[in-house]
This record gives structure tokens, sequence and C-alpha cells, in this order.
């Protein structure tokens, strides 16, 4: 039997950290590679659109340095993928200027591939007028509106970029929106190994030692793909994989446990198999790839809606509390009053925690009859931050002397743990292109730059 490909996933996010006695084991085990994902659209739209990292930079750097220094050393491939947290050029630049300063601090001499994500508006809209891009559900169709109004679009690359950008063996690769596995399966295909294998096993590292118990996503994990298996192990040795938590890991964030969508195909998992191998290594096999019909990225792209301000409040009043839906009408109604015709289109939201301030409308036990106190968050949203200063200042003002049945304590109804009670949450974002786009050659939507650092 060949070699195993050795894999070593360092924190399930760039930035969020990882001990370095867990790192350094890793590198004891002599990986083909080090990896890491560096971003998601799980902070929700606001970074994207905004062009800013939702990890910190010097959290970031220190990951980064530890990585790099280790990977220059000893002739490994270092691999970051969605760079800056959401992969657009913005964030690209901003991740590269820290890999820049790491390379000049430490007196290291690599060459860097950057692999470009962002798309030209112009082109998003040939596309969607040659009818090539199709709503990824629940999105509603696109619209030539929507993507004028977009700041920033990506694609989400899979493994062909990749691919072309290892041919010039950079010593490390720094691309934009990335399909999450992809950072770690690419390499691992391009040296033969079976990519249903490679994907499957980088659909697991990207979170690292999440899949083990006790799960961590600051904690290092390792991988190792053999003809026909991969076998996972944590490198901390207060954690271990059993086959209940690697399993159990295919549950997350996903509609389809056996189905896992992305770039090019899906992998199907109904034959897969979970053997435990030590009691702190897991095996895998069985996993299957199964092609597309038609070659469709993702695009992702988000628009601001306005400014947002926020109050946060509580309450107590168990009189209050079971009148706590009239209230809210009552207050909403006084405020569309007052300001009608005045401040333009605005949102105004009550967040009920202690009911459904989680859950929303999906809230199954949605009944505050137990409930002896609530958190209220009100959150206003306008065309501008004053208009939502304005919307939530006087909301909250009359949330807190409204009069309601049964009320007699007149010293008012809400208990603020902070002042000034309201908050500037700034620019809004909303998701408004979540797409697929046909193509016949996704690499060429991918441009790769090489820099000799």
């Amino acid at each position: 039997m060949k070699e195993e490909f050795r894999i070593l996933s360092a924190t399930a996010i760039l930035g969020y950290g990882f001990p370095i006695q867990s790192f350094l084991a890793g590198m004891e085990r002599k990986p083909h590679l080090i990896a890491v994902d560096a971003g998601s659209t799980d902070p929700g739209p606001y970074y994207l659109g905004a062009g800013i990292s939702f990890t910190d930079r010097d959290a970031v750097k220190r990951d980064l340095e530890i990585m790099i220094q280790a990977g220059i050393e000893n002739h490994i491939p270092v691999v970051i993928g969605t760079a800056g947290g959401s992969g657009a050029e913005p964030h690209l630049t901003w991740c590269r200027e820290i890999v820049e300063e790491i390379a000049r601090e430490q007196s290291l001499h690599f060459k860097l591939a950057l692999i470009h994500a962002e798309l030209e508006k112009d082109f998003i809209k040939e596309q969607f007028l040659q009818g090539k891009i199709t709503p990824l559900e629940p999105a509603p169709p696109l619209t030539m509106e929507n993507i004028e109004a977009t700041t920033h679009i990506v694609a989400q690359m899979g493994i062909e970029p990749f691919l072309a950008a290892f041919e010039s063996g950079p010593d490390v690769i720094l691309a934009g929106r990335t399909y999450d596995p992809v950072c770690f399966a690419a390499l691992a295909i391009k040296n033969g190994c079976d990519p249903a294998l490679s994907l499957h096993l980088g659909k697991i590292l990207e979170c690292a030692a999440i899949c083990a118990t006790p799960g961590s996503g600051s904690d290092c994990m390792f991988g190792y793909i053999g003809e026909d298996y991969f076998r996972l192990e944590p490198l901390n040795p207060a954690r271990k994989c059993t086959t209940l938590s690697v399993a159990a890991h295919t549950l997350y964030e996903k509609t389809n446990p056996y189905i896992l969508p992305g770039p090019g195909g899906h992998l199907d998992l109904h034959e897969c198999r979970f053997e435990q191998e030590t009691d702190r290594i897991v095996k895998v096999s069985g996993t299957k790839f199964v092609p597309s019909a038609n070659n469709t990225v993702k695009l992702e792209g988000t628009k601001s809606i306005g400014y947002r301000t926020v109050s946060i409040a509580g309450a107590r009043d168990p009189v209050m509390i079971r009148q706590i839906d009239e209230i809210i009408k009552g207050v909403k109604e006084r405020v569309a009053d007052n300001f009608a015709g005045k401040l333009g289109d605005y949102s105004l939201l009550f967040h009920i925690y202690g009911r459904d301030g989680v859950m929303g409308p999906l809230e199954p036990h949605p009944s505050v009859a137990q409930a002896h106190e609530l958190g209220i968050v009100i959150e206003a949203t306008a065309a501008s931050q004053q208009q939502a200063d304005t919307i939530c200042a006087f909301a909250r003002s009359t949330m807190l002397h409204y009069g309601y049945e049964g009320r007699r304590a007149t010293a008012g109804n809400l208990a603020f743990p902070y002042s000034p009670s309201d908050f500037h949450a700034g620019q809004v974002f909303v998701f408004s292109i979540y797409h697929l786009l046909q193509t016949d050659d996704p690499a060429s939507l991918f441009p790769i730059d090489y820099l000799t650092l």
C-alpha cells in the first residue's frame, strides 16, 4: 500500500487559536500539508458587505506565524481558504498584508500564491442575462436591481484553482472564498488520493477538533488518507475521537446527513462506515463522490439596507409579561402614529428572550406563562443612523412608561443593564445574492497571482 497522505488542521477558523503543544504533536507526525479554513457565512452578511474580517487581526497573525514558520522550515505547503473571513478582495488583501508582515519580521523567504474570488458586477450581469444564474433554495430569483445594489460578490471555489496553483510549487496558498473542505482536500487529490475520501475528510478537518470528545474549535486535528479509508486523530491527549463523535459531525450544518453537496457534485454517505481503530482514532470508509450533471459554483453577495440601533432591557413584572404581545403591538402603533410621513421606511423589531428570542417563529413552546423575567432587545433599522436612533429611542421610552391593564407602579416597566441604553449597530447588510452560477470552466473564475516574499 502507498504511504498515507497526512494533513494537519490547525484550528476551526484562522484566529480561533490552538494549543502550541497540539500543533507540535501534529508536526511530529510529519504532515504533507498544513491547512486552515479562515472564514464562513455563519457570522452573517455584514462582514462580506463591509469588507472587514470577523476575526481579530492579532489572533490571526499569531496563528499564521506558527503555521507559516513551521511550514517553511519543514518544506510543507501551508494552505488558507476564505481569507479574511469572507474571501472578497478586501479580505484577501487584509490577510495578505499579515502574511507579508510575518515574512518581514521573521526574515522568511517563500513563494505565495494568491487566488482571487471576487467577481465584477458587469460579469455577473452578463451571466444573469444569459440565464446562467439560478437561486439556491430558499433564495428568491436574482434581479438586476439586487446585482447593482450588492457591494461585494464572491464565488465559492472548488479544487480546480488550487490544483492550478500547486503546479507552480508555492509554499503558501492564500485563497479567497473557498468551499471549506477544499483547502484540505486539493493537495491530497493532486497526489492521487480518492476525491470522495479527501473531501469527506476535509469536511471534518475544516472544524478541527470539533469532531472529538470533548470537542473544540480551538484545537488541532490530524487526518490520514489511505487507499480506501481515512483516519482521524486528535492531537490533544485530553480529547479522543469516537465513532459517535465523528459520525455525529456529519449532522453539522446539514439538511441531509447522507448527501453533502459542493462544487462539482456531492458526497454520498449512504454506505459510509465508522470504525473505532484505537481508543482515540476513528477510521472512515465507504464515502462516494457523485459528479453534478452541470458544473456550478455558489455566488454570495450582500447589500446595505440601512443602519441599526439597538436597546437592551429586562422586564420582571408578571402582569406585564402576560401581556407582552399586546404591549409590543401598542408600542409599534404609537411609534407609527408619532412619525407618520416623517421618517420614511423603517423596521422596528422586538426580540423576546425567555420566550422565543432564539428560535423566533420556529419556537415550539412560545408560552410565557412560566417565565418570571424576560430579556427584550429593541431593534430599529432605517435609512440613516439618526433615523434609526430616533425610532429606537422613542420605542424604548414608550415601552418604558407604557400603561397596561393591572399596572400599579409608575416608576418604569424596564430595567436597563447599560447606560447609555441605546447602541449604534452601524450599517446593516442582507444577503442579496445566494445563487448558483453555471460554468464550463470553474478555474477561469479565480485568477492566481504569485508573489515572492
